[in-house]
């Protein structure tokens, strides 16, 4: 297993003012912080980042929510990061979210779930390396 996972805190958990809770309990669950910014994603962005999704009924919706305002991307650091990281976020539907989840506790709806988490290793290397140059991290 990796030592790194990539996360985004999405547009609606950014408006609500979520950010620093958001990261104190990632923090808070011993992952270091190796990079963090906050951007406004265009749709070219977000749509290339989602491509995997293209012909999904959803993408276009997807990516015209994703590039709506600002988002905080971040590389965590953890033995296991990935696993370890979606599990301290929780089900993508709040309502099927374990209690003390990121989801659970500022998820809006399904699809307004106020974090992404890389899916596997590979796709954290892939998402970070998407966000984040090699002097960006630290």
């Amino acid at each position: 297993m990796g030592n790194i996972t990539f996360t985004m805190i999405k547009p609606e958990a950014v408006a609500a003012g979520n950010i620093g809770a958001i990261l104190k309990m990632i923090e808070g669950n011993g992952f270091r912080i190796v990079a963090l910014k906050k951007v406004q994603l265009t749709k070219n962005m977000a749509g290339t980042f989602y491509e995997v999704h293209k012909e999904r009924p959803f993408y276009g919706e997807l990516v015209d929510y994703m590039s709506s305002g600002p988002i905080v991307a971040a590389i965590l650091e953890k033995e296991n990061a990935v696993v370890d990281f979606r599990a301290l976020i929780g089900a993508t539907d709040p309502a099927e979210a374990e209690d003390g989840t990121i989801r659970k506790l500022f998820a809006e709806s399904k699809s307004k779930n106020a974090v992404h988490g890389s899916d596997s290793d590979e796709n954290a290397q892939i998402e970070a390396d998407f966000h984040f140059s090699a002097g960006e991290r630290f």
